[in-house]
């Protein structure tokens, strides 16, 4: 792997692994319109510890709070019935699907998965998904209302991005907003549940993304700190637009790439795997 694509693959994940276009699907397709191959699943996955360091960062706060609340819930009964409380294991209960599915799905979602027809796909449909949940979600239920049924959904939602082209925030904010939770809510949701199912994927996958022709421990630590550098200014970015903005233009982005990608895969211009 050049030091070319290393800085342009971590710039783009540090650019789109929190917007709800997919990370994972501008990864593939970055890699093989320009550099003529798939930088593959692993390489994702650890560059997503980066972004994922940029939530952690970001919403310290926050995060150690509501760690310190889930901890003391254990011995203290008051502190279970308060809604930092309930949201820390719905961030819990929210992770179980993915890793789960993760685990089972392994081989497909590292071949069969990363199709270009597949990407192109689910851009196209997700994306207007996501245009159909913005038009008709009622946007009033606040984060401290989700029940745990509605932290189950989320957590599906959240698998669903396993698939390159779904997007991991994509997936959830379409579910929220159909469940009727207000933008602001899912997006900080959102940041909140990826954490432990990125870090672990990260962390799982860090052999592979040396194996064969793979980057250096340097380029990957490069291009994890691009990572964490966009990543960080994209988050403070999205909460902002999206409390007096819809998601429209995210919704017209997915499915123009999507027919472009159909497009070049069409004509042949690009191989789909």
């Amino acid at each position: 792997m050049t030091w070319l694509e290393v800085l342009v693959l971590g710039l783009v994940q540090g650019l789109t692994e929190f917007l709800p276009i997919s990370s994972s699907a501008h990864l593939r397709i970055t890699s093989e319109v320009f550099f003529g191959r798939d930088a593959g699943a692993a390489f994702t996955a650890v560059t997503q510890l980066g972004t994922e360091l940029a939530v952690v960062v970001y919403f310290a706060k926050d995060i150690g709070h509501l760690v310190a609340v889930w901890w003391r819930g254990f011995s203290t009964p008051m502190v279970r019935i308060t809604d930092d409380y309930k949201i820390a294991w719905l961030v819990i209960i929210g992770t179980i699907p993915i890793a789960v599915l993760g685990l089972l799905f392994e081989d497909q979602i590292q071949t069969v998965g990363r199709n270009l027809w597949l990407v192109a796909t689910t851009l196209i449909v997700f994306g207007l998904l996501l245009g159909l949940a913005e038009r008709v979600g009622r946007q009033q239920i606040e984060l401290r209302k989700i029940t745990p049924k509605d932290g189950i959904l989320l957590g599906f939602a959240q698998a669903m991005a396993l698939i390159p082209g779904v997007s991991r925030s994509g997936g959830t904010i379409t579910a929220g907003l159909f469940l009727g939770m207000t933008r602001p809510a899912i997006v900080r949701y959102s940041f909140l549940l990826a954490i432990p199912s990125v870090f672990a994927a990260g962390l799982f996958q860090l052999p592979d993304v040396f194996a064969g022709d793979g980057p250096s421990v340097l380029q990957m630590i490069v291009a994890t700190v691009i990572a964490f550098g966009v990543g960080y200014a994209t988050i403070a970015w999205l909460l902002r637009y999206v409390e007096g903005h819809s998601v429209y233009v995210f919704v017209w982005y997915r499915v123009g790439l999507g027919l472009l990608l159909l497009a070049a895969l069409s004509t042949g211009r690009l191989a789909a795997t």
